[in-house]
């Protein structure tokens, strides 16, 4: 049965099917070019031993090797455009199922930029890759049906050789298919380990946890090595086998050349052409190593072909009902995070979300705003389960800010606007209720300055983040540890900005102060992915374990 990244390589590979073409007629052309070669050289030589005129034969040399030398140039040009234009196909086609999925994508952040990187480029050089293969094989096949038309002897000679060198491909494929495979499924883990750990560069340092961090994510590096050493392993043992193989041919072929010569069926020519057309024969020995490029890219082909399969949710077809932001959770379980989760959220309340590191704070909000499906249990909004809005639609009225908010645009204006209808003045005001105005005018260009020019730091960057959530003007506000780099003065005039700007608004922040769970309506507790409890921050405080969240976070 055919694999699913063979089917995979075969449409890439039929993408650009006229240049496909072009490039296998110059193959075509170059490799019968190169089988005349021996022939046309074995021509001049003799007719120089001879003593006549040998510039017919010289001409017709010269003629054959320009065509080869072309015919390699123009192909490899053509392979070039082949590559490039399949690996961006690809990548298209890979991103547009990334984005597809969303957050609900099963393939970790690091693991992607693998697949879309190295795998992509792997899988597009298939089709060049195959016509190299299948050249080889015209080459070697040319190469001994034209010895036989000199001598059969010749031959049967180089025929001795083909069993040793099937052993030798075979067993050359036999090892590498799953060193190459092992090496990139464990390339693209390391990947994934080291960006999540420098997304949470700055906790790992205030936690003081470096040397276990790097652990954990070189811990798979043995894995890589011994992959790596397999593949080198089977490289280097090819490689010596093959030079011993292809020396042992030419010189019986030469042996048996000379005997021509002496029984006076072959020419001195004749025997240069005997070198020729072995050297030619030898070459899938000499192609071998592209077995193992091969076997990469169908490897990079079974990678990429998981992406395209996994199945992309149904999109939901209806309108959110008019409704004031009720947000209502029933038995909602996540693997690993949240355990039949029940929570309901008034319309118009503002909830702060606290709990240990770990207690599935993140995960929750990431459910509530649509961000996450739930394993199993029910999210609903106003009444309708989040699950059957459109997309747009929920995230019209679902706004999010993050602690490290991604700016996408190509300017300021473009970051706070992104995913709005949103015009200047709007852009301006959203950024003045989050205390950001005082920063944009100062940048050189204001708010039509250049992401790229625009040095923010931390704090300047989620206050952005936070104007790009009010400027949608959502019926639910959800903040993500969206104030974490704010003093507490600057976090308290975010806050009442926000509450001027977006009045009986839902909003859900997920915090690690006290201050802010005090400024909250109501506070849901959250401990080992349950909700232990849901009041008012100072009836909470009464209990010693509510009272610990906040002593270890300022620890």
């Amino acid at each position: 049965m055919t694999r699913p990244g063979d089917r995979l390589l075969a449409e890439v590979a039929w993408l650009d099917r006229t240049r496909l073409f072009l490039i296998v007629f110059a193959s075509l052309v170059a490799t019968a070019a190169g089988l005349l070669l021996p022939g046309a050289l074995a021509a001049a030589v003799d007719a120089a031993v001879a003593g006549r005129p040998s510039w017919p034969e010289v001409l017709w040399l010269l003629t054959l090797g320009a065509a080869e030398i072309l015919s390699d140039v123009i192909g490899g040009i053509w392979s070039i455009r082949v590559t490039s234009s399949a690996t961006a196909w690809l990548r298209r086609k890979l991103t547009d199922r990334l984005f597809a999925l969303g957050t609900r994508s099963p393939f970790a952040e690091g693991d992607a930029i693998s697949r879309l990187t190295s795998d992509c480029t792997g899988a597009g050089a298939i089709a060049t890759i195959v016509i190299q293969l299948c050249t080889a094989v015209l080459i070697s096949g040319g190469a001994v049906t034209l010895l036989a038309l000199l001598d059969w002897r010749l031959a049967a000679v180089f025929l001795g050789s083909i069993p040793f060198a099937l052993v030798l491909a075979r067993s050359h494929l036999k090892h590498t298919a799953d060193d190459v495979l092992t090496y990139q499924r464990v390339s693209g883990e390391i990947a994934a380990r080291l960006l999540d750990a420098v997304g949470g560069l700055r906790t790992i340092a205030a936690a003081g946890i470096a040397d276990r961090e790097a652990d954990r994510v070189l811990r798979p590096l043995p894995e890589l090595s011994g992959a790596g050493r397999g593949m080198w392993r089977t490289q280097a043992r090819m490689v010596w086998r093959s030079s011993l193989l292809i020396p042992a041919v030419e010189i019986c072929a030469l042996a048996a050349a000379g005997f021509g010569v002496l029984q006076g069926r072959l020419t001195i020519g004749d025997v240069l052409a005997t070198l020729g057309y072995v050297a030619l024969g030898m070459a899938m020995i000499t192609r071998i190593p592209l077995l193992t490029t091969l076997a990469r890219a169908r490897s990079c082909g079974e990678r990429l072909a998981e992406v395209l399969d996994s199945p992309v949710p149904e999109p939901g077809t209806k309108r959110p009902e008019n409704g004031q932001g009720t947000v209502e959770l029933h038995q909602v379980t996540v693997a690993g995070a949240l355990e039949e989760l029940d929570l309901t959220v008034l319309g118009g309340t503002y909830l702060a979300v606290v709990g240990r590191s770990g207690s599935g704070k993140s995960v929750l909000v990431e459910v509530i705003g649509g961000l996450r499906s739930p394993d199993r249990g029910q999210v609903l909004l106003d009444g309708v389960e989040l699950g059957r809005l459109r997309t747009e639609e929920l995230r019209a009225v679902v706004g999010y800010a993050f602690e490290r908010p991604a700016l996408l645009g190509t300017t300021v204006a473009d970051a706070v606007g992104y995913g709005s209808w949103a015009g200047d003045g709007a852009v301006e005001d959203a950024c003045r209720r989050a205390q950001v105005h005082d920063v944009v005018v100062r940048l050189p260009l204001g708010y039509h300055t250049p992401l790229t020019e625009t040095p923010l730091s931390g704090g300047e960057a989620q206050r952005l983040g936070l104007a790009r959530a009010i400027v949608h003007n959502p019926r639910v506000l959800i903040l993500d540890d969206a104030t974490a780099s704010l003093d507490t003065v600057t976090e308290a005039a975010v806050e009442q900005a926000i509450e001027s700007a977006l009045p009986g608004r839902t909003r859900i922040v997920v915090t690690h102060r006290a201050t802010t769970a005090a400024r909250a309506d109501l506070v849901a507790w959250l401990e080992d992915g349950r909700v232990r409890a849901v009041a008012p921050h100072r009836a909470l405080m009464r209990e010693p374990g509510y009272r610990a969240v906040f002593t270890e976070d300022d620890s």
